[in-house]
């Protein structure tokens, strides 16, 4: 087996506290419909075949039961960053602000050339937005 078959596609998956709010968020910030929207599970496709899911916390807390600490402990608190690269980053940070984030550093040029803006969701999940 090589490296190009062990992994052939990649799921993001948020856990959020209220879905239909998050699928209204993202909805806003990527510009697009949830290519599925059903109960337990919101997906936007996202470029190179990624897929970014909005799942409620209390859904992978009945799928894994007390194998898994209640991701709802750790509401608010950074666990990780979306790096979203888009064509207009001060709109799409705009965007964002209007559908309910929180901003957390101005768009500005960043030491690795990439100039970005941050925020928080609705669920506290950083959220990056560059152009390259």
């Amino acid at each position: 087996m090589t490296g190009d078959e062990a992994v052939t596609g990649a799921h993001f998956i948020l856990f959020v506290a209220d879905q239909a709010a998050s699928a209204r968020f993202y909805s806003s910030l990527l510009g697009k419909a949830p290519r599925l929207d059903v109960p337990g599970m919101t997906e936007f496709d996202l470029p190179g075949g990624v897929v970014l899911g909005c799942m409620p916390a209390s859904g992978i807390s009945r799928l894994l039961g007390p194998a898994l600490p209640d991701p709802a402990g750790a509401a608010g608190v950074p666990r990780c960053e979306l790096y979203l690269v888009c064509a207009d980053v001060q709109a799409t940070l705009e965007r964002a602000l209007a559908a309910g984030a929180t901003e957390l550093s101005a768009v500005s040029a960043r030491d690795w050339g990439d100039r970005v803006g941050y925020c928080l969701d609705p669920d506290g999940h950083v959220v990056a937005v560059a152009e390259r």
